[in-house]
């Protein structure tokens, strides 16, 4: 760093990325905020945790510091890597165009700064297919002509952030009145907002140091601003992205196949690794034509219905989150709010989210036209992290329940990031392994759905979660046990005789949350008369809370299961559902499994 009476004439790779990570934590502090006032191109209430996001994988990547146009490069990897949501994506765009068009190794001075981050404006724009003034391009653009405009008068970077700062308050002001949206909701643009947060971590950073903070701040804004409930009709229900990697990716040519499929579209990145968002009805539709393009390494898939109605409808104060292989019905998971992390299915390069991207008929037909057999993985760290932080902006707390630890890590992932987020400052989160799967793990939620409706405080519904999961049985019937024992879920001894005798085994998930043979016929009207058996020995003397059948392509036997179970307990199953794709890449087609819970 070179100074003059106090002066910073120029800025190498350290100060770079340590301005930066100011100027992300100040988002961190400020993201409830941005969430609250997101209405633009969707009231999804989202922008705060997308930017938070993309920040955090900039924080959370390894960094060089030495050299400043490799330091400029790695930060702008990162957040391409981490980006998420309109802003977050045109955000890592920008700072792609500036680190590309950097021509500086050693150090940067305020005119070569200036040039650099003129020329990235443009790699913003070209990343949205239809560019929107009144946005977070407008303020990026206006702060950014303003560096360059006076480039040549002033040489200290402090000033000229300082004043560049407030060219991009004064411009935010005016997206108010840019956007009819905006003024009708009396906020200013969330993603505009966010940028001039990062500005302001930024300057504080030069001229405060390494203790700047907001913090004292953020509670009084989030407490002041009102936002008009608009309960505006979204067009297209799903935010959908994509990472692709590949050779000659042409952005322009992407933007132009992904138009027949939706709107709010935004190609951004390289020629080798692009970002890719778009609003769609059809997320499967989008990942299948984006494919010919080139391997897809990340997927996201948003339900911005749900998120609105939590944003201006919401039923509690309470989350619930589970994962996708609970199997309760789109209805009910709408009805009561319940907040979804998909697992993913793989057939070979080749992966898609569980429900959102691979329903059931789509996994069938491609499990019987493929030799490849599907994989499963849980969702990420990272994924958990940003559905807590968004969880936290809404909810006072989150209750969340997941398949069984013995049968895959999603509980633990979940567990890891829950604690990770509460210590940053989150909500507070009660993570449960249900020790179950399918709609016995549907039936934990439901049950705590259920007395969230009724009035029932966290307080009161925590001491009951643990029975609640003792009570919840399920119990499996399979024709053919070849695939479960390529996925190692069961003992090697016992899978060795079932498949040499080639019985039709009945499975239980026991109480410890693994998979086990408890009964074995030479025919499968044998394996149903043991099912039926065994559900008679659990409700002997017991009372049934719900049952619920799932099956994987075998609705004939579902039906044939309900209308057996009707005579023997009373009443009709509370739903009859697919088995999730994830669950069915690890049993075969044909299972049909009843899952019952005890009052």
């Amino acid at each position: 760093m070179s100074t003059e009476s106090n002066q910073l004439l120029e800025i190498d790779g350290s100060l770079l990325y340590y301005s930066i990570l100011a100027g992300a934590q100040r988002i961190f502090d400020h993201q409830k905020i941005l969430n609250k006032i997101n209405v633009f191109p969707v009231a999804d209430a989202d922008t705060g945790t997308n930017l938070a996001s993309t920040m955090r994988s900039i924080v959370d990547a390894k960094i060089p510091i030495e050299n400043l146009k490799q330091t400029a490069s790695a930060i702008a990897d990162a957040a391409l890597s981490g980006a998420r949501g309109n802003s977050g994506i045109i955000f890592a765009q920008f700072l792609y165009g500036f680190s590309n068009e950097l021509k500086a190794d050693g150090k940067l001075d305020v005119q070569s700064f200036a040039e650099s981050m003129k020329k990235a404006v443009g790699y913003a724009y070209d990343a949205i297919a239809n560019p929107v003034e009144g946005t977070i391009l407008t303020v990026i653009k206006d702060w950014a002509d303003y560096l360059y405009a006076v480039k040549d008068i002033i040489d200290d970077f402090i000033k000229i952030l300082l004043e560049a700062y407030n060219k991009a308050v004064e411009s935010l002001s005016e997206t108010t009145k840019q956007l009819e949206v905006l003024a009708r909701s009396h906020v200013v643009d969330a993603g505009a907002k966010g940028f001039v947060y990062f500005l302001e971590g930024i300057l504080d950073y030069f001229t405060k140091g390494h203790d700047a903070s907001s913090k004292a701040e953020t509670d009084e804004d989030d407490q002041s601003v009102e936002v008009a409930d608009l309960h505006e009709e979204i067009t297209f229900r799903f935010c959908t992205e994509a990472m692709i990697a590949g050779e000659n990716l042409d952005k322009k040519l992407v933007q132009e196949k992904l138009h027949e499929l939706g709107d709010s579209i935004v190609a951004a990145g390289t020629p080798k690794k692009m970002r890719v968002h778009i609003h769609s009805d059809h997320p499967d539709e989008v990942f299948a034509m984006l494919s010919g393009f080139g391997a897809i390494t990340y997927q996201k898939v948003d339900d911005m219905v749900m998120q609105q109605e939590v944003m201006h409808n919401r039923k509690a104060d309470i989350a619930i989150l589970t994962d996708s292989t609970c199997d309760l019905p789109k209805e009910m998971l709408d009805h009561y709010q319940i907040h979804m992390m998909p697992l993913s299915v793989h057939f070979g390069d080749s992966f898609y989210l569980d429900r959102l991207s691979m329903n059931p008929p789509q996994f069938y037909k491609m499990q019987q036209q493929t030799e490849v057999r599907p994989t499963t993985s849980q969702p990420t760290v990272k994924d958990f992290q940003n559905k807590f932080e968004y969880l936290s902006t809404h909810y006072t707390s989150t209750l969340g329940f997941f398949v069984s630890e013995k049968l895959s890590g999603t509980y633990q992932n979940g567990m890891k990031s829950a604690r990770d987020t509460g210590d940053r400052g989150g909500k507070p989160s009660y993570i449960f392994n249900s020790k179950s799967l399918s709609a016995g793990l549907g039936l934990v939620v439901l049950r705590a759905a259920r007395a969230i409706e009724d009035g029932m405080s966290l307080e009161e519904i925590l001491p009951k979660i643990d029975t609640w999961i003792s009570k919840s049985n399920i119990r499996v019937t399979i024709p053919t046990l070849s695939y479960i024992i390529k996925s190692g879920r069961i003992g090697h001894f016992k899978s060795f005789i079932a498949r040499t005798l080639d019985l039709k085994p009945v499975i239980e998930i026991d109480k410890e949350g693994k998979a086990e043979i408890i009964g074995k016929s030479l025919s499968i009207q044998g394996a149903h008369k043991k099912l039926f058996s065994v559900i008679r020995k659990i409700l002997k003397g017991e009372e049934v809370w719900e049952y619920a059948i799932t099956h994987a392509d075998n609705a004939h036997v579902a039906e044939f299961y309900a209308a057996e179970l009707e005579k023997i307990i009373g009443k009709k199953p509370i739903f009859m559902d697919h088995v999730s794709p994830v669950l069915v890449a690890n049993t075969g087609p044909g299972v049909v499994a009843v899952s019952l819970m005890l009052k």
